[in-house]
């Protein structure tokens, strides 16, 4: 047990620098660029998904070293309620994330290829360097998503190993 908690602190530790590193790149990103004597400069802050997933970031990043600091000062000795609470937690900031990295993914398609109809001009041609940044951030967004998958089935088996296998929903001391 003490090496399944040592694992869930270096993951949860793995987690929160990706996130902030997703959030640094995508925050502090932005290209200047001179289109036909206009300057154009361009933010994160045109495309909404990426706004909303820089928040996301910043909000599971701060979850999870909420959980570290649970974890860190002895509250590894859980009941099942709070066991429970942790791992509906966990499976939530899973798929916020992950829907998160998904639009953010989406709306920068968007801003790759371009579309006619929309009369959105394809930004990728133009400003490369904004593009690799938050190319980057989402692959940083769904690696993180990745290892929070993998935290959720840590947090499933330390919650689900309180139970007794032959009767439903009584814990094994209570056998």
């Amino acid at each position: 047990m003490v090496r399944l908690r040592e694992s869930e602190v270096i993951l949860r530790l793995c987690i929160v620098v990706l996130l902030i590193l997703s959030s640094v790149l995508i925050g502090l990103d932005s290209q200047t660029k001179d289109i036909a004597y206009i300057h154009k400069r361009v933010t994160f802050r045109y495309l909404f998904a990426l706004e909303i997933e820089l928040y996301i970031n910043a909000v599971a990043a701060a979850y999870n070293i909420v959980q570290l600091g649970f974890g860190w000062y002895g509250v590894a000795q859980k009941t099942s309620n709070s066991k429970w609470l942790s791992y509906l937690l966990d499976q939530t900031a899973v798929y916020v994330v992950f829907a998160g990295a998904s639009a953010a993914a989406q709306h920068s398609l968007l801003v790759v290829t371009g579309s006619r109809e929309l009369q959105w001009m394809k930004w990728c041609s133009k400003f490369t360097r904004f593009c690799f940044q938050i190319g980057s951030a989402i692959i940083l967004n769904y690696i993180a998503a990745v290892l929070m998958i993998i935290l959720s089935f840590i947090s499933a088996f330390s919650l689900f190993r309180l139970y007794s296998p032959k009767r439903y929903f009584q814990f094994k001391s209570a056998s």
